[in-house]
């Protein structure tokens, strides 16, 4: 009975590599893209364009909106990086932990060519993801604070009118 249920949590277990290296890799496209984003978005604000300011450009266009009605515009455009942030060190966890079975079988037979891809694809996946991560952790933060700002010089605008 123990041999079964090991043998099925070990082929259930290696049966996610696959979807978690595609999932580490679209995680990365997309804080590349973010940090891409994030520039331009740097570039906009740099120059003073209204592009650069979305809660304020928002706030222009329709100047009925509340600051919670902005807080909730400003954390919806936050909740994709922050979830990339937060999902993408837990995938390379796993990433780095599947590969980790075939290598200690490897090891017990003395198949050390095995055991090197296996502890390369595992040290790969979680640099890749632990670097998606930080990207996104990076993005973040500006974006926060940049949110911040903008929510604070709306109100200054609605203080003065």
């Amino acid at each position: 009975m123990l041999n079964l249920l090991d043998a099925t949590m070990y082929a259930l277990g290696q049966s996610f590599l696959a979807p978690v290296l595609v999932a580490i890799s679209a995680l990365f496209g997309y804080a590349v893209i973010s940090v891409g984003a994030a520039v331009w978005q740097a570039w906009q604000r740099f120059r003073d364009s209204a592009a650069g300011f979305e809660l304020v450009a928002r706030w222009r266009a329709s100047p009925e909106l509340g600051r919670t009605a902005l807080e909730r515009l400003a954390l919806s455009r936050l909740e994709g990086v922050r979830l990339a942030a937060r999902v993408a060190p837990m995938l390379g966890l796993v990433a780095t932990m599947i590969p980790l079975g075939p290598a200690l079988r490897a090891l017990g037979d003395g198949r050390v060519g095995e055991l090197s891809s296996a502890l390369a694809l595992a040290f790969s996946a979680v640099i890749v993801a632990l670097i998606s991560a930080t990207l996104s952790t990076l993005v973040l933060s500006l974006r926060r604070r940049w949110y911040a700002a903008e929510l604070d010089t709306i109100e200054a605008l609605r203080g003065a009118s």
